[in-house]
Order: structure tokens, then sequence, then C-alpha cells
């Protein structure tokens, strides 16, 4: 298969991207994207990516923290801002809210950074079709045994909810023709996973065909 303002520049004076892109990265859940992300930040781009940090509802998992693997909020304040119009996207997922911050985008665009989103499937199609230029890679599992594997070794859910979302992975893997690039995560081979991210970012952010995005 194959950016709003451009303000001055990027932290550490480096030169930004001329359209800086709105990029989405998204996959099943337990394909590993928050590790992708986190090896994704290791690689200390420069100009540096904004990793704009997800709302959500759900409760926080062990060696989670607060702002900075999600912004962990109540349902009642979960919807207040989103009817303030605070969110770029809100869908329930596994029943939970999950949303991104708008600010948080708006502000990494204007200063010439990729805002990278770490995001769900559902999320993914309504952000693309709010905004038709963000750039939607999609992560695979070696297999679904592979990623099975990985939800029920994590011990966040009950017996029930482990059966919602190893329902939803194979519902949401049929979706992977929708994104503009798919992306193997290969077991134990993280680096090799975000060193593809981060060509095929570096590779859409020189077409001479990019637009600028607006959000």
């Amino acid at each position: 298969m194959n950016s709003t303002p451009t303000v001055g520049a990027v932290p550490g004076d480096e030169p930004g991207p001329p359209h800086p892109m709105l990029v989405i990265i998204s996959g099943p859940s337990g394909v590993g994207k928050d590790t992708i992300i986190a090896a994704l930040q290791e690689r200390r781009h420069l100009p540096p990516y904004h990793y704009v940090v997800t709302c959500t509802t759900r409760a926080r998992r062990h060696g989670e923290i607060d702002a900075v693997s999600y912004n962990f909020l109540t349902v009642e304040q979960f919807l207040a801002i989103r009817d303030a119009g605070e969110l770029l996207e809100a869908n329930e997922v596994h029943g939970n809210w999950y949303g991104t911050p708008r600010a948080g985008v708006r502000s990494a665009l204007a200063r010439r950074q990729h805002a990278i989103l770490k995001i769900d499937v559902q999320g993914a199609q309504v952000i693309k079709g709010l905004v038709p230029d963000a750039l939607l890679i999609f992560v695979v599992p070696p297999s679904l045994e592979t990623l099975f594997h990985h939800l029920r070794d994590r011990r966040t859910e009950s017996d029930e909810q482990l059966e919602v979302r190893q329902r939803n992975a194979a519902i949401e893997l049929a979706r992977k023709d929708d994104y503009d690039y798919v992306v193997l995560n290969e077991e134990d081979r993280v680096d090799h996973t975000a060193e593809r991210i981060e060509a095929i970012i570096t590779h859409e952010e020189r077409r001479e065909s990019r637009r600028p995005v607006t959000v």
C-alpha cells in the first residue's frame, strides 16, 4: 500500500518537517502498541516526535503512570471534556472510554512536530474521517495464537473480559486493509518494529504531495 500552522522551530532548534503529520499507530489489543511506543521514544528522533497522551476511563494497570501512560479520568470527567469539544475523537471500547485530546495534537503540529497517537481501531477510523491526511499504521501479531497468549499473560482482565478482547481482536485484524501501512510486530523484535515505523514516517514526510494537516 502504497498540519496546521508551521510556526517557529521544535525544541533544540532543529528544523521541523514542512508538513508535520498526524500519525496513528493502531492494532488489536495485546499486539504490543505500548511497547512499540516506548521503543520509538528510546530512538530519540531529531526533531523529536510528540506522543499524544490518550484519555481513558479504564483502571490504571500496574506500572502505569498518570499523564504519561494515559490521562486517567472518571467517566464524569471524560464525558465533560468530550461534551466541551476538547477531544478529537472519543469511543467506548471494551466497556471503557478512550479519547484523543485535541489541544495536544494542535500544539505539536504548530511546533512542527509529528503528533503520534496510539489508538484503537474504532478511534483510528474516526480520525481518518476527520483528518483524511492522517497517516495510519496498523500493527499485526505473528498469529492470533500469539496475540491471545499476550492477552492471557498480562493478567489484567477477567475471563469474560478476555473472551471479549479475543473476539474483538479477530474482527479488528480484518480491518488492516483500511490502513496506509501494515507492520508485523515479530516476537522479541520490537526494536525492528520501531525502526520500520520510523522509516515509514521518514518516507512519508518527504513526499512532495503531502499536504498540511488541520485538526
